[in-house]
């Protein structure tokens, strides 16, 4: 059977070019029992070293891809991931209106030299990126914000210590400077408080909050100094040294009395005994030697 399949294909061959003398065909069987031409792997070795040029649409952009025909569409993707700055898992590859797979082969498909495919990025990946694009211009829109408050913050923190060393010096402050420094303070506490911060923008404006709270706390107390004069101050402390002095002439007056009663205490021990104890003394010794 099979030396009439090789005559039958000899046959058919030669009469293909009559008059040519007839060719030698080298033939193998394949595993499923098909007579086929066996194959030059000279040949398949020199067409694997073969390139061709693909023409890659990706939007108004076209890139020109030198790949070879054996290579599949994954490998196609590696190399467009530069030019086009998507990685290979965002892009999406059509060719003749299908997208094929990263494993499929280009010959296999019909892709040829100067072939033309189109490249998309993937719908899950633009949308992604969008929203991280959202999320980064939020966090930019925010720091900019709290870096604005922090402006007026350190405005108001300058004129905080203007009162502050007027009070400490004694100057009367108008009540008017207090009462317009807390609401310009508490202003700012109220658009810190209606900023939604992201990442770092958060961290500031915790500090700003915690600055302008402590601002608010010392006018408060500065406000309150402020409230009492010089002139008070010096009435209050006036009857306290009078008072004062009265009890020190006070302890005086007692030590001196003191000092009075032990002088006398002492003049009257010291006081010499009376002479009749030797009068009896002399009257005992004559009865006893008489």
């Amino acid at each position: 059977m099979r030396e009439s399949k090789k005559k039958g294909y000899a046959e058919m061959r030669a009469m293909a070019r009559p008059g040519a003398p007839a060719e030698k065909i080298d033939w193998e069987m394949r595993p499923g029992g098909m007579l086929v031409q066996k194959r030059d792997e000279t040949a398949e070795q020199s067409m694997s070293g073969a390139t061709i040029r693909v023409k890659v649409s990706h939007g108004a952009v076209y890139h020109e891809v030198t790949i070879s025909p054996y290579a599949t569409f994954g490998d196609l993707k590696k190399l467009l991931v530069q030019p086009t700055g998507l990685q290979a898992r965002e892009q999406r590859i059509l060719y003749r209106g299908k997208e094929k797979d990263s494993g499929d082969y280009l010959h296999l498909v019909g892709v040829k030299d100067k072939a033309k495919v189109v490249l998309i990025e993937d719908p899950e990946s633009r949308e992604r990126k969008q929203e991280e694009s959202r999320h980064n211009e939020r966090i930019l829109r925010t720091s900019k914000a709290v870096s604005a408050i922090k402006s007026e913050v350190d405005k108001l923190a300058e004129r905080v210590l203007t009162v502050e060393n007027d009070v400490h010096r004694r100057v009367e402050v108008p009540e008017s400077e207090f009462d317009s420094l807390t609401e310009a303070l508490m202003m700012l506490l109220l658009k810190l408080d209606g900023i939604e911060a992201f990442g770092d923008a958060k961290a500031q404006r915790r500090i700003q909050v915690r600055r302008v709270q402590k601002f608010v706390e010392a006018l408060d107390a500065l406000k309150m100094k402020n409230s009492s004069p010089p002139s008070v101050a010096a009435k209050e402390q006036s009857p306290a040294k009078n008072s004062s002095s009265s009890s020190n002439a006070a302890a005086i007056v007692v030590t001196t009395q003191w000092e009075t009663f032990e002088t006398s205490a002492g003049n009257f021990i010291s006081t010499p005994p009376k002479p009749a104890t030797t009068a009896i003394e002399t009257d005992w010794e004559r009865a006893l030697f008489t």
